[in-house]
């Protein structure tokens, strides 16, 4: 008797343990060689391209955003046309060319422009538009290997294994567990040695490594090339969301019958790997999609013979898993804000305050590597939490997961506020010091170096961290699980989309402020040199808008109707296993 294919996934004849060591390797040489250089490009674009701090923070904030919200354009093509090698397999390449380019520019003196003196009013040029040309060229590709690799490279590592066995799960959980294991170890070692040779050492050796190092990515992922498990794209369910939506609004004339869940049109196909769903009364006006009328043709099958003006409950249950979860997504907007400022404004205030290890030492940290100590608080709390709270919490709660995840999101949203009001008196402090004590210094296009130590900035990166351990992971948690099973990796693009509009956001706020706060051209809230701008009073404001998305959060979250099954089955994704992908944001 000959197996249906469609329907049976057959065992892999090649893939699963053994292709592990290709795909992991690829994952830690790419991390290694782009996680660092992310990390440092808003130095390398103040002190090797001379840009004011408020241009090089805008142009960080729109590559950070373009990369993140490329993921949607990754997901799509990967999902619908290329596969998930393909659209690796390009993405690795063209990150390896964005890397090169980069190097270039910092290797040849003539693609950037010259050095600015150490005085504190020595004159800088600013780069040319060829020199500038060049490196947004390279910029393009770091964003075209972004978009593809960020949606696409954990669910095919998960494709070597196959999930009805037990053996294909325990490999898939392996596999989670290194991934992870190989991610921390690559941010680890990106934003201390990588960082400290592009920082201290050259910048034109800094950028070969992770470029040489991206290369090795590129070679791993080939080499392994006969052994994957390569599934192919089976179309694009987007076609499906939108024929629910023309269906509904051709037959918007029509009245729902009293008891819709019994009389309205519901096919479910036997190929598709979506859980059925069962009817709900919320975005009514999306059922008449369902309503069946003379003019309407059914299939030998039982499908509709129109789809673009009859659809089943199926489908327009599925259209709701997905409006449902815009609200709690765009509440995560906001939220994000605080963590861009993490990665931007955080690295201004290490370069004004003392970096030494101790007084007496000539040895400086890296401005960019103070960002490891958000990484590790989020790093040390999961284990704390998934192994000691959530086992309190469930025999309080007498829930699995102890809480929800709305409540997870919550708690993050929560400590977010008090990150940027740390923030904000950690900063007062550091520009007290600068203007009533001794400074230690001058750093170049920004100003006097304070003599507060940058250890001071280490507890709001932990409360960023620790923020981040509950609101970004329940957050990847929540996209996986309240998609439909055929849109997961768009639910997976989902929180790099917010990322990528947060970068906007930030960008926007930090031009208004920029101007409604200027007093002279080098005096307001977000000056050049910090100890003539108020700083402090830009976190309080990031402060107050993140207490008004708790509201708008709150009032979301009271409407929110989780997805459910006509089994009551959801497939329940351990914490630990959902550590967010760190910025490359």
């Amino acid at each position: 008797m000959e197996v249906d294919k469609v329907h049976v996934r057959e065992e892999p004849k090649y893939g699963g343990i053994k292709a592990m060591p290709f795909i992991i390797g690829n994952e830690t040489f790419e991390k290694l060689g782009t996680i660092g250089t992310s990390a440092n490009l808003l130095v390398y674009l103040t002190t090797i391209f001379n840009m004011k701090s408020i241009t090089a923070t805008n142009l960080i904030n729109v590559f950070n955003g373009t990369c993140n919200f490329g993921t949607l354009l990754g997901a799509f093509l990967s999902d619908t046309y290329l596969g998930r090698y393909k659209t690796l397999g390009i993405a690795s390449i063209s990150s390896f060319t964005g890397m090169l380019i980069l190097t270039l520019t910092a290797a040849i003196s003539k693609l950037h422009p010259p050095q600015c003196g150490t005085e504190e009013k020595s004159i800088c040029l600013e780069p040319t538009t060829g020199q500038l040309a060049f490196l947004l060229c390279g910029f393009g590709f770091l964003v075209v290997g972004a978009s593809g690799i960020r949606p696409c490279n954990l669910a095919f590592g998960a494709d070597q294994f196959n999930p009805n066995t037990e053996s294909g799960r325990r490999g898939t959980n392996s596999f989670f567990n290194w991934y992870y294991f190989t991610f921390t170890f690559a941010m680890m070692v990106s934003l201390t040695v990588i960082v400290y040779i592009q920082s201290s050492v050259s910048w034109a050796i800094g950028l070969a490594i992770p470029t040489f190092l991206m290369l090795l990515s590129c070679v791993f992922f080939f080499v392994g090339t006969k052994i994957y498990v390569m599934i192919l794209p089976e179309g694009s369910p987007l076609t499906s969301l939108v024929q629910v939506l023309v269906a509904a609004i051709k037959k918007r004339r029509l009245k729902l019958p009293e008891q819709p869940q019994h009389t309205l049109f519901n096919h479910v196909s036997i190929k598709t790997i979506n859980s059925e769903l069962p009817y709900t009364d919320q975005f009514r006006f999306l059922n008449k999609a369902c309503i069946l009328t003379p003019e309407d043709e059914i299939k030998e099958d039982g499908s509709a013979g129109n789809p673009w003006r009859l659809c089943s409950i199926q489908q327009v249950e599925e259209v709701k898993c997905v409006v449902r979860v815009l609200p709690i997504w765009t509440a995560g907007l906001i939220y994000y804000v605080v963590l861009v400022q993490m990665q931007t404004y955080v690295v201004f205030q290490t370069l004004q305050s003392d970096r030494r290890l101790y007084s007496a030492s000539k040895f400086k940290i890296p401005a960019a590597s103070y960002t490891v100590f958000s990484m590790l608080s989020l790093s040390i709390w999961i284990p704390i939490y998934d192994r000691i709270i959530v086992p309190f919490l469930r025999k309080i709660t007498k829930k699995e997961a102890g809480i929800t995840v709305l409540q997870k999101m919550g708690i993050g949203l929560v400590i977010a506020v008090f990150t940027m009001l740390v923030s904000a008196v950690v900063e007062t402090r550091r520009r007290n010091t600068a203007l009533s004590h001794p400074t230690l210094g001058i750093e170049p296009r920004q100003g006097a170096i304070s003599a507060m130590s940058a250890n001071w900035l280490i507890p709001q990166l932990a409360l960023a961290g620790l923020s981040e351990a509950f609101t970004i992971i329940a957050q990847v948690e929540f996209f996986y699980k309240q998609f439909p099973e055929n849109m997961r990796s768009f639910g997976g693009s989902f929180l790099f989309c917010g990322f990528a509009l947060a970068s906007y956001v930030s960008s926007l706020l930090i031009s208004i402020v920029h101007e409604t706060t200027r007093i002279s051209d080098t005096e307001n809230w977000l000056a050049e040199d910090l100890n003539k701008g108020r700083l402090d009073y830009f976190y309080y404001l990031v402060a107050g808008l993140e207490i008004l998305n708790i509201g708008y959060f709150l009032i979301c979250s009271n409407w929110y109707k989780y997805k459910g099954t006509q089994n009551d089955h959801n497939l329940e994704v351990s914490m630990d296993k959902l550590e967010p992908t760190k910025p490359i944001v």
